[in-house]
């Protein structure tokens, strides 16, 4: 039977629930990676799947030991990227990570090497929904709605989820000042209206 889709109101327990899953990390992950809460549930008082999201930023994928991180209960999931958002041309190397699901407390672990355009993304999209509460109303009730229509049907579900991310994605890239998303990167930069290849160029050192 499949696993019904289920959006719930903001728990006050998903901050520290991150900061459990953190330290499991963080004693897996390569030195000197960086671990950030991503996703709704990062957001406060949005509503969204009883699921952690978390990033782990390394500086290559292939640091990553699998042992380590099934040692703490996180398993791979295999053959899985990020999208293109429709109409840009990224490399695939912008867009390949590693996954993981967590076998405890339900959580997503996304590997991203640093400064690739999906990592930075990540961080990017969580400050934006952090900062314009009507953006991100509107988001969560898409979600709301399309879990009471198709409850049970998660390809469904993420085939009309995917492209309102992706068009959040152009309202990220003109709208934010990421000066705090620069800060992980340890360089001071600002977003303006760019091109898509300018978006996934690093910040500069």
């Amino acid at each position: 039977m499949p696993t019904l889709i289920e959006i719930v109101p903001a728990q006050p327990s998903w901050r520290t629930d991150f900061e459990t899953l953190k330290i499991a990390v963080l004693r897996a992950a390569p030195a000197g990676s960086r671990v950030h809460h991503i996703g709704s549930t990062a957001v406060p008082g949005l509503a969204a799947k009883d699921i952690i999201d978390i990033q782990l930023t390394v500086e290559k994928l292939d640091s990553v030991d699998d042992g380590a991180l099934a040692t703490e209960g996180f398993e791979p999931i295999r053959g899985l990227a990020d999208h293109c958002p429709p109409g840009w041309r990224l490399d695939e190397i912008e867009l390949k990570k590693r996954f993981y699901r967590s076998g405890g407390r339900p959580a997503n672990l996304h590997v991203r090497e640093g400064g690739r355009f999906n990592q930075r993304y990540a961080l990017l999209c969580r400050d934006y929904l952090r900062t314009h509460p009507v953006a991100a109303g509107a988001y969560v009730l898409i979600k709301e709605r399309l879990a009471t229509r198709v409850p049970a049907d998660s390809a469904a579900y993420y085939e009309i989820k995917d492209p309102i991310s992706h068009g959040l994605q152009d309202f990220c890239t003109v709208y934010i000042d990421v000066s705090r998303l620069c800060r992980y990167e340890a360089a001071p930069c600002r977003f303006r209206a760019m091109s898509p290849r300018e978006v996934v160029r690093p910040c500069p050192n």
